[in-house]
Order: structure tokens, then C-alpha cells, then sequence
């Protein structure tokens, strides 16, 4: 029958054990659906997140003048940059005589476009039509040395200059601005040159003896004096950059301020206005610049919003306030090509859930631009999410394949090297646990057919020894404690004897020491039979009466041996319930720590104050004031803030004593620290019937 049983519980240990690992592996694929579904809302999440951080990125960049740019010109955002036109500023005008400035407005706007050879060109009208019906261009050109026209001479093209060309409304305006250099400004070479374009109409032929400069034609140029190759840089002429800026009067655009009604602006016709400039150098050869060249990089536009959208995610922009909105530009994220995936695990991150899942994610935000403002509305598709999910699910689900394999080959390995002596260590454990249980100490515990080299031989080993240290330990403190014990019983024995025959010698109750001899038979009896002092002070029992703090404070100020002690007595009696005898033990160790720390030749003070049912005591002495990191612990048994007091005899137990005898009356003492010393407070409770007269 036995062995049967004994087949039995080893059959069923393996069942356990079997079970465990079944478990392990149902866990492995449970822990792997949690991660999915975790990793499904997490990726949620972060998309949120991500879709938000898109929209902020999209809003700031259409907060910037480059994107309020954009948005003021939606077409021209779609359009190649060849034969520029004018684009609306997010401001009113530029100022073209100053370089800086210029290039400023240029960057803010964003409406450079970039041609090869450090070309550029940026053509614009203000946002306000009362800024005098100007189209306004500033762009780059590379060139050599600028040979200046000379004044008096009837042919321009011995010099640079400008060709402009600009139609619109049925007409065209023809300018040519040979360049001419500021008289009295001579800079050295390496600071550049500046000078002006002044502007002419075009003439048929060369000959502009009899033309007259355009008063409103404004153009300045700046040649940077430094060479653009390094390696030129000692050559008498080398290419350098120049930056020029043009005012083009419009005769049309001004003629509509003064029809008696606010125009429209921006220009209904602004797409059909061109503009077209050449930079020409002195004689018949091909232009340095032109802004019909093939191959320019437009600035920002509206198109570029694509990088930012994921694929499912849709960008609408429309113009806000008005009745009938219509889209602006509609964006769409670039499709992407994912990798192959499971369809048994797509359909499982689908049945998956999410909280939140299917809530449109859909995003709203308005751009305010100078001439309105513009909706931003931005659309998500989270099913984006799945896909994502399915395809790294899909390329990690081996590894999920290769841990159940390793469980498999553990059971194997375990089954037969190591289940039977975890069984036997099990059951030794149980066996020692019982007998705590049963007898409350260590019964021998004998690992000696399990102790070995393996894991199991050092964990046998180790718990051996660390029971015969426990068990070591356990018989040294119940031996110390005895002694301990022992101690205190001969120290009051020893004490009470010589205390009966001084009570005997002053047993009257009118004599002086009476008193204090009783006070001291009163704490040997409390400390005779204890374990040690905090346990006796904390285990005896007061004698609560009422008693007249006045005139007790009295006999203290006058006993207490302390000099300059001050007491100021109240023609009242206050009367408070508390044992005398702890009492004055309270206060004696009060006064003696107060007396301890005090400056040589400074007093301590007693004030009492009573309210309707407490009475306060305060102890004040000046010194030094209490570290912060002790104030709260010097009522704790054997805390000093010496650490020499033990030496001194001083055992820190007199603020412990204090505390305790006060809370056994039924009061609290506390410490603080004043301007110019330490206040001890204390506080006992009224007795019935408050102050009597």
C-alpha cells in the first residue's frame, strides 16, 4: 500500500510538472497575443501621437510666411517655375534700397526661385493694394567684373543691364537698366560694388541720346567683392555674385486705386500677369540670367505637404469663412509597398481590440494669412496600423515557434536529471517547516544525500548552512536577553536595599529627602524586574490625580538647583490632572538638558499659559538651536547629538522618559527651535472645574 502511494505522488508530481510546461507554452502564446494586442495599442497610440506632431508640423510650416506664401497662391504652388509671375507677400511692400532688408523679406517670403549658376529670382506684389501698384523682384546672378554705363553715353549695351519684360491686361511693358555705379563710392575690392539700375524703355534701336530715365523704375544691385572660385581669388577677373533689387511701376494696378471703389486683391488676373527678366552683359552675348530658363527649383509649395502624410492620410485646405467652401488642395499620403504577411495572423491583430479603435481620427486647425484665414482639415486612417503590425508580426512569429521548441527540449532535460531531487529537497522542507510550526524552533535538518557540485548539491549546501546559522543566532539571543534580564534584577536588587534604610533614616513626611527617596524607590521598582529601561518605562503604570501646576512649578523653580532659573507664579491655582512623581521627573530632565545647552551666564524660563481645558508649560533657554535632522528624534530612546555621550554617561533617555510619562498622563512635550535659543512646550490637561479661586 505504501509503495502504491509512493508511485502515486511521484506519478502525480510529474503530472505537475507536465502540466507546468503545458502551461508555460500556453502562456508563451497567451503572452504573445497580449504583446500583439499591447503592441496594437501602442502603435495606436503613437500614431495619434504621430498624427498630431504631422498636423502641428503641417500648421507651423503654413504659419510661416514660405507657407502663407503657398496658401495665398494655391495654384501657383502647383505649377512648374518657368515664365514666373508674380505671387502675393504675406506682407505689404518690400523696401528695395536696402539690401538687407530685401534679403530678409526674400527669406521670410520664401518665393525665391533657384536656377543654375547662383541664379535666383523672387517676383511679388504687397498684400495691400495701397501700397502703390508695384510688382517688386530681388533674385541673384554670376557674373564677371559689372562694367558701368557712363553717363552721357547715347548706347547702353557697352554696360550690364536689365531686360524687363511684363504683360498683363491686354498690355506690355518694356524696360531695359543698364547698371551704373554710385560717384563717390568707392569701396576696396574685396567690399564689392553697389550701384543702381536706372530704367528706360526700350527702344527699337541703340541709340537713347534722346530717352529719358523712368522716375518710378527703382533698381539697386550689390556685387559681393569676393570670387566665387577659391581658386580665382588672385585673378584680376573672376565670377562673383551679385544680388539685385527692382520697383516695376504698373500703370494698370495704380489706375484701379482712384476708380472710386476698393479694388479687389488680390488681382482676380494676378495668374495672367508675366514677367520675364534677363540679365545681359556688355555686347551681343547670351544672357548671364534669364527667368525662362528650363530647369528651376520653385520655392515651397503646397505639394512638398505630401512627405509629411502617411500612407491613408488625406490633407484638405479651403478658405475659411466664406459660404460655399471649396477645397483648395486636396493631398493624399504616398502609398507603401509592405512585405508579405500572414493572413492567419492579419486576421488575428483585426479581431484584436483597441479602445478607441474606430474613431475617426480626424484633425481641425485654422492659419490666419493677411488677406484671411484657411482650414486645415487632416484625415487618418488607422487601419494603416494592421498592416504595419501583421508584417512584423508576421517576420517574428519564428521566434515565437523557436521558444516553444526550447520548452519542449527543457522538459525533456529536466524530466529525467532534476524532478526527482527537487522532490526530495521538497519534501525535506516541508518536513522542517512542520516541526517550526509544531515546536517553534529548528529541529535538525540533514541535507546530507543532496549536498553535491551541481546547482542543487550548492543549494542544499547553502540552506544547510544558513539553517545552523539561524539556529546559532536564535540560541545567542535568547541567552543575551536572559543575561540581560539577570542584569536588571541584581542593579534594583542591589539598589533597593540601600533605598529601604535611607527611607528609614528619613521616613518623616516633613523631612526634605522623604520626597526624593520615594521618587527613587518609585523608578528601581518600576526598572526591578524589567528586560531593559525602555521596556520598564513604557510598561509602568501612573498614579493621575489632580494637582496645582502653579505652585508645582513653584517648588520646582525653587528646588530644581539650577542657577538663574526664572518663574514668574500666578496668584491662581491651575489645576491639572497628572502624577507628581513622573512629573517632577519630567521636568528634572528638561531642566538639566536645557541647563546643558544654554549659554554660560543666559536664564531659563518657566511661563505657564492655560486656555479653557489645557494648561502649557514652555522651557526656554538661549543657545544653540537643534539640527533639523534631530529635532524630530531627540524624544526617541538613545538618541544624542553627541557622539561622545555615551562615554559622558549620558544614555539619551531622559527626553524618552519625559515623553513617555507624558503621554501616560495624558499630555505632549514637543521641541522647536526660536529666534535666540530652544523652547521646550508641554502640555497637560485641565482638570475638571479649570482654575479655582
Amino acid at each position: 500500500m505504501t509503495t502504491a502511494l509512493g508511485w502515486l505522488a511521484s506519478f502525480r508530481l510529474r503530472i505537475l510538472f507536465r502540466s507546468a510546461f503545458l502551461l508555460l507554452a500556453l502562456a508563451v502564446v497567451a503572452m504573445t497575443v497580449t504583446v500583439l494586442q499591447e503592441e496594437k495599442q501602442r502603435s495606436y497610440d503613437n500614431y495619434q501621437e504621430g498624427f498630431a506632431k504631422t498636423k502641428e508640423q503641417i500648421v507651423a510650416r503654413l504659419r510661416h510666411p514660405a507657407g502663407q506664401l503657398a496658401l495665398l497662391n494655391p495654384p501657383r504652388s502647383l505649377l512648374p517655375a518657368i515664365a514666373p509671375r508674380p505671387v502675393v507677400l504675406p506682407f505689404a511692400s518690400i523696401d528695395f534700397d536696402d539690401q538687407n532688408k530685401v534679403r530678409h523679406a526674400v527669406e521670410m517670403a520664401g518665393c525665391l526661385v533657384q536656377y543654375r549658376n547662383y541664379g535666383s529670382l523672387c517676383i511679388a506684389i504687397g498684400n495691400n493694394p495701397w501700397a502703390g501698384g508695384f510688382i517688386y523682384a530681388a533674385g541673384t546672378f554670376a557674373s564677371g567684373a559689372l562694367v558701368p554705363h557712363r553717363i552721357g553715353d547715347e548706347y547702353l549695351d557697352g554696360a550690364h543691364r536689365l531686360r524687363v519684360v511684363m504683360s498683363l491686361r491686354g498690355q506690355t511693358y518694356r524696360w531695359l537698366a543698364p547698371f551704373e555705379i554710385l560717384t563717390g563710392n568707392a569701396r576696396p575690392q574685396d567690399e564689392g560694388v553697389r550701384g543702381r539700375f536706372t530704367g528706360y524703355l526700350e527702344l527699337a534701336g541703340r541709340d537713347y541720346s534722346t530717352a529719358k530715365p523712368l522716375k518710378e523704375f527703382r533698381g539697386w544691385v550689390w556685387q559681393s567683392g569676393k570670387c566665387l572660385d577659391v581658386a580665382s581669388e588672385n585673378e584680376a577677373h573672376c565670377t562673383k555674385k551679385s544680388f539685385f533689387s527692382l520697383r516695376l511701376p504698373v500703370d494698370a494696378l495704380r489706375d484701379a486705386l482712384f476708380e472710386g471703389k476698393r479694388p479687389l486683391w488680390p488681382p482676380p488676373d494676378l495668374d495672367q500677369f508675366q514677367v520675364r527678366i534677363e540679365v545681359l552683359p556688355p555686347g551681343d552675348e547670351k544672357p548671364l540670367f534669364d527667368s525662362h530658363e528650363e530647369g528651376a527649383v520653385p520655392p515651397f509649395s503646397l505639394n512638398e505637404l505630401t512627405g509629411l502624410l502617411l500612407p491613408g492620410e488625406t490633407l484638405s485646405i479651403r478658405k475659411a469663412g466664406s459660404g460655399n467652401e471649396v477645397d483648395l488642395v486636396q493631398l493624399k499620403g504616398r502609398d507603401e509597398v509592405l512585405e508579405q504577411t500572414s493572413p492567419l495572423l492579419t486576421r488575428l491583430i483585426r479581431t484584436l481590440p483597441v479602445e478607441s479603435y474606430d474613431t475617426p481620427v480626424e484633425l481641425v486647425d485654422e492659419v490666419a494669412t493677411p488677406l484671411g484665414n484657411y482650414r486645415i482639415l487632416l484625415k487618418g486612417d488607422a487601419r494603416s496600423v494592421n498592416k504595419t503590425l501583421s508584417a512584423v508580426a508576421t517576420r517574428v512569429s519564428w521566434f515565437v515557434g523557436a521558444m516553444l521548441l526550447a520548452i519542449g527540449l527543457a522538459w525533456l532535460v529536466i524530466e529525467w536529471g532534476i524532478v526527482r531531487r527537487i522532490t526530495r529537497l521538497t519534501r525535506r522542507s516541508s518536513e522542517l517547516s512542520r516541526s517550526v510550526q509544531a515546536t517553534g524552533g529548528l529541529a535538525p535538518f540533514d541535507l546530507a544525500d543532496l549536498r553535491g557540485s551541481d546547482e542543487l548539491g550548492i543549494l542544499a549546501n547553502c540552506l544547510n548552512d544558513l539553517l545552523r546559522r539561524v539556529k546559532e543566532d536564535t540560541e545567542r539571543e535568547r541567552i543575551r536577553a536572559e543575561q540581560e534580564k539577570d542584569l536588571w534584577h541584581a542593579v534594583g536588587h542591589e539598589i533597593m536595599s540601600p533605598l529601604q534604610s535611607l527611607l528609614a533614616l528619613h521616613g518623616h513626611p516633613d523631612d526634605p529627602s522623604h520626597r526624593y527617596i520615594n521618587r527613587m524607590q518609585q523608578a528601581i521598582r518600576i526598572l526591578y524586574g524589567s528586560a531593559s529601561p525602555s521596556e520598564a518605562f513604557q510598561s509602568s503604570a501612573l498614579q493621575v490625580q489632580t494637582i496645582d501646576i502653579a505652585d508645582f512649578l513653584r517648588n520646582v523653580a525653587d528646588n530644581a538647583g539650577i542657577t538663574n532659573l526664572s518663574y514668574t507664579p500666578t496668584d491662581k491655582p491651575v489645576l491639572v490632572r497628572a502624577d507628581e512623581y513622573p512629573l517632577e521627573d519630567v521636568f528634572s530632565h528638561i531642566l538639566k538638558n536645557a541647563d546643558r545647552y544654554r549659554y554660560p551666564g543666559t536664564p531659563i524660563t518657566l511661563t505657564l499659559e492655560t486656555r479653557e481645558n489645557t494648561a502649557t508649560v514652555i522651557i526656554h533657554n538661549e543657545g544653540l538651536p537643534i539640527a533639523d535632522d534631530l529635532i524630530d528624534k531627540i524624544f526617541e530612546y538613545g538618541v544624542s547629538d553627541q557622539p561622545e555621550a555615551g562615554a559622558k554617561g549620558n544614555r539619551g533617555q531622559g527626553l524618552f522618559v519625559a515623553k513617555t510619562y507624558m503621554a501616560k498622563m495624558g499630555g505632549t512635550i514637543a521641541a522647536c527651535n526660536l529666534e535666540g535659543g530652544v523652547s521646550f512646550v508641554l502640555t497637560l490637561q485641565r482638570a475638571t472645574g479649570g482654575e479655582t479661586r
